[in-house]
């Protein structure tokens, strides 16, 4: 090759690298689809996941899947789900592929720029879903799509199901679902949100998998009092009740325990920790008996720390009095709590009423949590995982985690269905901005994660003697 021809080459790939990280026409396609959904606005206020749906559902016919294995269903007109299935040879029970189509709310004002705009700026793609969880679902639709034209032959049925209402609403999605479709989406486990990769300072560290989830619920607290005049003060006030209740339940902490996926999470993360006092901590409060003072020294220099190791609760919300010259008839609160999976919600209401220590605070449920228990760490799972994160990431660790915040996961988990969350792409721990102000996910981050999941799909997919990494 002349030299010019190759100087001139250089410098396009010096002037448009995003172009050249885009090794192979699947990256393009992931690109136009990644693109088409975050420019559908599908927040829960005027936005429609139908739209988006019905948008994944026609290039999925286009790619040659039949219109009787691509369904765009759901009880309300905006909040459609897809569901479409790969057919396999049927040698093992189906493989579930899932993601979220609605996004949190995002107001122009808010942001840079539009938050419903695909831009890529920097090397990142910026927009509302970027992360969470738009990446997910055109990775997945854009990988099912590669394996048709490959001619790829699963041993197992691959569903994809891309779904409303993760982010709240009225419960359209996963759960409507597995309580109205459940033959649709039924298998012998699922690949979901909830674990990403951790970059620190530029390096790459682990790999998560979200095999378990807190359990979300809200607690209403109440004490009420006859009142009376404010010129005529009684040490009888409902507010002062109830503010000595949760200064109680402040200095409060739940018991310690650690579960399989917990211990694990702090035994593979010692071995990652700079400072060797936490290291010894965490390694210290993996044993089978947790180390009291490990726990306490842990719990005091992280905050997620102690929310892995034990149920939290906390006051989120306060009000009290009727009129600035009255004594208070009435003072309320909201304490929201996250129980560790296995832990009854109606024994923390129970404890929440011997910590709060005064039979004048009432203590109510505000709706009804739904629990999940944690999935097994099943071995063919979690070597896939290992084995590609090893092969794309030299250095990087596979980590499971429970996460303190909630997915659809919990609905499959308590539909007998063990659920992992591990996207593959990575992100800065100190830059986080899922729900948050110009979200973004990095675009090299976002393409590694897409032939991350095309590995893993296949992994899962194949007999043992042909699968690789």
């Amino acid at each position: 090759m002349r030299p010019l021809v190759v100087a001139a080459l250089i410098a396009i790939v010096l002037l448009f690298p995003d172009v050249f990280a885009q090794s192979g026409p699947n990256d393009g396609r992931a690109r136009e689809i990644f693109k088409e959904l975050i420019e559908i606005n599908t927040s829960d206020s005027v936005g429609s996941t139908t739209k988006a749906a019905e948008a994944m559902a026609a290039r999925l016919k286009a790619a040659g899947f039949p219109a009787s294995d691509v369904q765009v269903l759901g009880p309300d007109p905006r909040k459609g789900n897809l569901v479409a299935r790969y057919r396999g040879t049927g040698a093992r029970r189906p493989f579930l592929l899932l993601a979220h189509l609605d996004v949190v709310e995002a107001k122009r004002e808010d942001w840079s720029f539009d938050p419903f705009t695909f831009l890529e700026k920097d090397g990142y793609f910026y927009g509302r879903g970027t992360s969470d969880d738009k990446a997910m679902a055109s990775v997945l639709a854009a990988n099912l799509i590669r394996l048709k034209q490959e001619g790829f032959t699963p041993d197992r049925d691959l569903i994809l199901a891309l779904t409303a209402d993760e982010e709240g609403g009225n419960f359209n999605g996963v759960d409507w679902l597995v309580k109205n479709h459940r033959n649709l989406i039924d298998a012998e486990l699922a690949i979901n949100e909830g674990g990403s990769g951790e970059i620190k300072n530029g390096k790459y560290l682990i790999n998560e998998v979200q095999a378990s989830e807190k359990v979300y619920q809200d607690f209403h607290l109440e004490s009420k009092n006859p009142g009376g005049h404010s010129s005529r003060p009684v040490k009888n006030n409902a507010i002062y009740h109830l503010a000595n209740g949760l200064a109680r339940l402040g200095r409060y902490d739940f018991p310690v325990s650690l579960s399989q996926v917990t211990r694990t999470y702090f035994e593979r993360m010692a071995g990652l920790e700079a400072d060797a006092k936490i290291a010894a901590d965490m390694r210290a409060v993996a044993q089978a008996t947790p180390d009291r003072q490990a726990v306490a020294r842990l719990a005091a220099a992280s905050s997620y720390y102690n929310a892995l190791m034990r149920t939290t609760c906390v006051a989120t919300r306060l009000e009290g009095g009727h009129a600035n010259n009255a004594l208070p008839q009435a003072a309320t609160a909201t304490v929201n709590c996250r129980i560790l999976p296995g832990e009854a919600p109606a024994a923390i209401e129970q404890k929440l009423v011997a910590v709060l220590a005064d039979p004048t605070i009432a203590v109510s449920f505000v709706d009804e949590a739904t629990p999940s228990a944690p999935s097994p760490l099943k071995p063919d799972v979690m070597q896939a995982i290992e084995s590609i994160t090893k092969a794309m990431w030299p250095g990087v660790i596979v980590v499971p985690v429970m996460s303190p915040g909630a997915t659809d996961g919990l609905y499959l988990r308590n539909a007998g269905i063990p659920t992992y969350g591990v996207k593959g792409i990575f992100h800065d721990v100190d830059d986080d901005r899922a729900h948050g102000k110009d979200e973004r996910v990095g675009v090299k981050q976002y393409f590694e994660g897409l032939e991350f999941q095309y590995r893993l799909i296949k992994a899962l997919a194949s007999p043992a003697s042909t699968s690789q990494p």
